[in-house]
């Protein structure tokens, strides 16, 4: 049974969640393998076991080896500072170490004796729901004094009688570990300033006894670490460090020493001995760059007969695999998969001008309560929505509606009219932990109303370059049964080499497969093509018709009206999962495989308007009750291309595709 405070630890997971997110486990080799050598392996007979031949396998050299955990400052930061602290115990106790060290300031301090023993209690009351015993080094905020009545030593005698003695050592498992106390003062006058140099030297009766300890206790040992709050080595810190370095060297056995105080990470390996500093584990952190070390971390350190090995991982990095059950694994990923529900979209006239509200309705899926947030944007800065963002909690199986005004001044339809977007986090909240799942942006379907347009005295055409470019319809303007459909377009490609897409909507479309058409759908869970015969292909530099049916039971391809290939698909269509593009592929709602040449009259429609061998090809194409989506290409509206089949999906025109004069 785990003896961790399960609510202490669950104080901390939203004011870590920030940085856990983006900072990485930094569980990184800070030697880069200069120190450490590849561990021993042996083929041993008596402790491998199988019915089967195969390659010799390798394992483990049979040796004792212990973790322990080394924590940084918790103070000078905010009182929330002790939630972190709660979440770096929760996290060690997933680790479960031999034990855990400290650098040094534990409590804000700087106060007098009632305001020290209050803090006091807080830092153990949380330290003591470790699994492993921990260990104090005393720092300035433990020990300075604030206010009149100043006793000699400031806060040094609560220190010893409430943590312990303010230097010390003590062994485990053949490695001695050394507490070091900087903080003394100066000799003279008792002053305590880590600023003076004067204040930080060591007293003769620490150097004194730390001399004897490494020559008459800790020299059979494997490992000595060293522990102190201040980093005497950078220089700042005192003015007698180098006679202590010298100490620690000639004993040969010392492996490293840790510190706390700057409240960053720094590594400054000196004659055979690892200089560590911490950053901090709830104290005052400007973050600066948690990728650089300035973050709430703890480090791990591994000890084996020979070497050592250091990681770093940051507060609230590490995860309870018990906690991820299957039923927890299973309700993350129908959260992630949550899309919102839009109302209807206010309408935006011909000269770009929107006002009115959009209703956004959530279903929580999952049987845990959930909290969202809800917030819109657009490249188009003419927008304006209110609120510019919101956030809720939804119980299990509950429903959430909100909101939103959108507003857009007229003054014409240009080519920079962008859409609103709606981007949706979610996090799943269980008893113990907070789940935060991927992020959705949905784009919010624009209800445009455009004048029909005049017969053009020319005809136009969509002309592509075979580099980029093509034609977006958005995934909601276009509505398709899953039943019988039909796509059909003429093509006039200007190169038959490589892949040519005509229309694809992720679940069907129309192409070249080197002046190849092919039409494919996905029927049920399988994919059905209809292509031209090998052998035959289409000329460049001429128009053709291509029509792809499908009419439940198969799927139908035809070339200028002439049946040219069809296979069986017995099943339905899926709905429409993403964007409908002209003149190139869809991944991802980014368009690929640009068409080059023109293309025009494209018509989707539901049933399958085509049967028997042979039809006779309009060259410009009509509109009834099944046309879902009609592009004459002949008329635009700024950035959007008139859809004449009086549905209004006008799909928008993303250049470089251009609407040109055909030949």
């Amino acid at each position: 049974m785990r003896t961790c405070s399960v609510a202490l630890s669950l104080l901390v997971l939203i004011a870590c969640r920030a940085q856990a997110q983006h900072t990485a486990p930094l569980v990184t080799d800070v030697h880069e393998h200069t120190h450490n050598e590849p561990h021993p392996k042996v083929l041993d007979e008596d402790r491998f076991h199988t019915s089967r031949d195969g390659a010799p396998i390798y394992l483990p050299e049979e040796q004792d080896a212990f973790s322990f955990v080394v924590f940084g400052d918790r103070t000078g930061g905010p009182h929330e500072g002790i939630n972190v602290l709660a979440q770096a115990v929760a996290d060690a106790n997933l680790i479960e170490p031999d034990l855990v060290m400290t650098v040094g300031d534990l409590i804000n301090g700087y106060n007098q004796t009632d305001g020290w023993m209050e803090q006091m209690r807080q830092y153990k009351l949380v330290m003591n729901s470790l699994l492993c015993p921990w260990f104090p080094v005393a720092g300035n905020h433990d020990i300075y004094w604030r206010g009149p009545d100043k006793p000699e030593g400031e806060h040094e005698a609560s220190y010893e009688m409430h943590f312990g003695p303010l230097w010390y050592a003590f062994e485990h498992k053949n490695s001695w570990f050394i507490v070091l106390y900087t903080d003394e003062g100066n000799p003279e006058t008792g002053e305590k300033n880590f600023n003076r140099p004067e204040a930080q030297r060591m007293s003769p009766e620490q150097f004194a006894w730390l001399e004897g300890t490494l020559s008459e206790v800790t020299h059979d040992a494997e490992h000595v670490f060293v522990f102190m709050h201040h980093p005497r080595w950078l220089g700042r810190y005192g003015t007698d460090w180098d006679r202590v370095h010298e100490l620690l060297v000639d004993a040969g056995n010392v492996s490293a020493v840790f510190a706390g105080h700057i409240h960053r990470m720094r590594y400054d390996p000196s004659d055979g001995i690892e200089y560590i500093a911490l950053a901090t584990v709830g104290g005052g952190q400007s973050g600066l760059s948690p990728e650089a070390g300035y973050l709430h971390h703890f480090n791990i350190v591994t000890v084996r007969e020979n070497q050592i090995a250091l990681s770093s991982v940051p507060v609230g990095g590490v995860m309870d695999v018990r906690a991820i059950t299957g039923e927890v694994s299973s309700a993350a990923e129908r959260l992630a998969r949550m899309v919102p529900a839009l109302g209807p979209t206010p309408e935006m006239s011909a000269d770009g001008a929107v006002s009115g509200e959009l209703t956004v309705t959530l279903t929580n899926p999952v049987d845990y309560e959930i909290e969202i947030e809800l917030t819109p944007s657009s490249p188009d800065a003419r927008w304006s929505v209110t609120p510019d963002h919101t956030h809720a909690r939804i119980g299990p199986g509950a429903t959430g509606e909100f909101t939103f005004h959108l507003g857009r001044p007229g003054g014409g339809l240009d080519g920079f009219v962008r859409p609103v977007s709606l981007t949706l986090g979610a996090d799943l909240l269980t008893e113990h932990a907070r789940y935060p799942v991927r992020a959705t942006t949905v784009e919010v379907p624009r209800t445009l109303v455009l004048p029909e347009p005049a017969t053009p005295q020319t005809e136009r055409v969509l002309a592509l370059d075979g580099a980029s470019g093509g034609v977006w319809v958005s995934r909601d303007a276009v509505s398709l049964e899953p039943g019988p459909f039909t796509i059909e377009a003429w093509v006039r490609p200007e190169s038959l080499a490589g892949r040519d897409a005509v229309v694809d909507q992720g679940e069907f479309g129309l192409r070249l497969e080197d002046g190849h058409p092919i039409f494919t759908a996905r029927v049920g869970n399988r994919w059905a093509d209809a292509a031209l015969p090998e052998g035959a292909a289409l000329n460049a530099g001429e128009w053709a018709h291509l029509a792809g049916v499908f009419d439940g039971s198969e799927v139908r391809l035809y070339l200028d009206g002439e049946l040219v290939a069809n296979t069986p698909a017995s099943g339905s269509i899926r709905a429409a999962g993403q964007p409908l593009a002209i003149g190139a592929d869809t991944w991802s709602d980014a368009l690929h495989n640009t068409f080059h040449g023109q293309i025009d009259e494209v018509r989707l429609s539901t049933g399958a308007r085509y049967s028997g061998d042979r039809f006779d090809p309009a060259r410009r194409l009509g509109s009834d009750a099944d046309t879902r989506l009609l592009l004459h290409m002949d008329a635009g509206i700024g950035p959007y291309l008139y859809d004449s089949s009086g549905r209004g999906a006008h799909p928008d025109v993303v250049v470089p595709a251009a609407v040109s004069v055909s030949p």
